[in-house]
């Protein structure tokens, strides 16, 4: 909770204002900031965010018009309007909802607090992404991918701590991925435990709304789980398929490219061995086509003919709206860990990287303990020395016995500073 049963609002204000001059003067965090603020601060200070700027626009009138008929939570908007219409408007509050990358869509309530927002730029079309706005509801909600409250100054631009926020989370309610969130914004009163659990409440009823809503199982997307395992399985139409290693490339490389990829593209993306005749991959297209059935694989070019939610576009999607958790909660291991396909390879080595290095940006000592303790990075000196770092002094012997470890098996200089990909 952002202000305590009890707490002097103006004290807790005055408190985390005297803090938070001391973190953007020199980087220390005062203990009277909640971890989680103080850790969304760090995150700020680290992507650059100027505790004096304000949020950026970055859709005009046409453009926001398209992403709001395009996004998947249009369909939640009634509900949530419905829901959220006289508490806003009795508590002269905002509702916004924003995409998975903090742009707001909507912003709606008391008409006095939605001009007043616009001083700030609460606006439709603007980015509160935490790595674009710092500390606030809706950007650190997915940051976190869970409800949050921020209060006054625990809000790491100034401009912003006259306002308090709660914002949840919504995810797809088929595949988990996230969608955006839902922001009440407004005065103190927001401070409180029942605007944390009503907001709450308004997210898992507009996931329950998006699936009424979702199509009939014979229009649903297919479901592609590919990272940890080399047999990929292919959720279609009610049928779970466990794909050869072979199937479970040209899969991974046609999720990754829903506009088709001719013959020879995908040659070259499957097989190092130039001396590979096309009859062998098209021979590997017939079997896979027979397996699908239903029309599933089109060619001229080759292309899956329904959409695809695979696990491995749902880390790189959480990861570049900055919900670190998220991505890692969905990542199961390296993608397709035997395959040498030189393109299957490339996107392995790459979603591996960001992941990790997200992680060590981050100094999260659970997310980077549950990293460093994987099968695929125990020998990750990077990630073993910011785990050291990160943890608690008592906390960090089996840390340091483990760089030690690495040092004398590989030596300093040849210890991974990757995981293999």
């Amino acid at each position: 909770m952002a202000l305590g049963a009890g707490a002097d609002p103006a004290e807790r204000c005055a408190q985390l204002l005297g803090a938070h001059a001391r973190f953007t003067h020199d980087g220390r965090v005062a203990r009277v900031v909640r971890p989680l603020v103080a850790a969304s601060w760090r995150r700020s200070a680290r992507a650059r965010v100027s505790p004096d700027g304000a949020a950026r626009v970055e859709l005009g009138e046409e453009e926001l018009a398209a992403c709001r008929d395009a996004h998947p939570l249009a369909r939640a908007m009634p509900v949530i309007r419905e829901l959220t219409g006289a508490y806003a408007g009795d508590g002269e509050h905002l509702v916004a909802v924003c995409d998975a990358q903090g742009r707001l869509l909507w912003v709606e309530g008391h008409r006095r607090t939605r001009e007043a927002a616009e001083r700030m730029n609460f606006v439709p079309g603007a980015r509160w992404a935490e790595s674009a706005a710092g500390t606030n509801a809706p950007g650190t909600a997915l940051a976190e991918d869970r409800p949050v409250q921020v209060f006054s100054a625990e809000h790491f631009r100034r401009l912003v701590q006259r306002w308090t926020c709660a914002a949840a989370p919504v995810h797809d309610p088929r595949t988990g991925r996230l969608l955006g969130a839902v922001d009440l914004t407004g005065g103190d009163s927001l401070a409180h435990p029942h605007s944390l659990g009503f907001v709450q409440a308004v997210a898992r009823a507009a996931e329950s709304e998006l699936a009424l809503h979702a199509p009939p199982l014979h229009q649903q997307a297919l479901s592609l789980y590919a990272l940890g395992r080399d047999d990929a399985l292919l959720l279609a139409h009610g049928r779970t398929l466990r794909m050869s290693p072979r199937h479970s490339e040209i899969l991974v490389l046609l999720a990754r490219h829903p506009e088709g990829l001719s013959g020879e593209e995908l040659q070259i993306a499957l097989y190092e061995d130039e001396s590979v005749r096309p009859v062998t991959l098209r021979a590997e297209l017939s079997r896979l086509r027979a397996l699908l059935g239903s029309g599933l694989l089109a060619s001229r070019p080759y292309r899956l003919t329904a959409p695809v939610d695979a696990d491995f576009d749902t880390v790189a999607r959480r990861l570049g709206s900055g919900a670190v958790a998220a991505a890692m909660a969905v990542y199961g291991g390296p993608l397709l860990p035997g395959s040498q396909a030189p393109a299957v390879a490339r996107l392995r080595r790459r979603l591996a990287d960001q992941l990790r290095a997200a992680l060590i940006a981050r100094a999260d000592p659970g997310l980077l303990a549950d990293w460093a303790y994987s099968p695929w990075a125990e020998d990750d000196l990077a990630a073993w020395q910011a785990l050291a770092s990160a943890l608690p002094g008592p906390q960090r012997a089996a840390a340091e016995a483990k760089l030690r470890e690495l040092s004398a098996a590989f030596g300093p200089a040849t210890a991974m500073q990757r995981p293999d990909p």
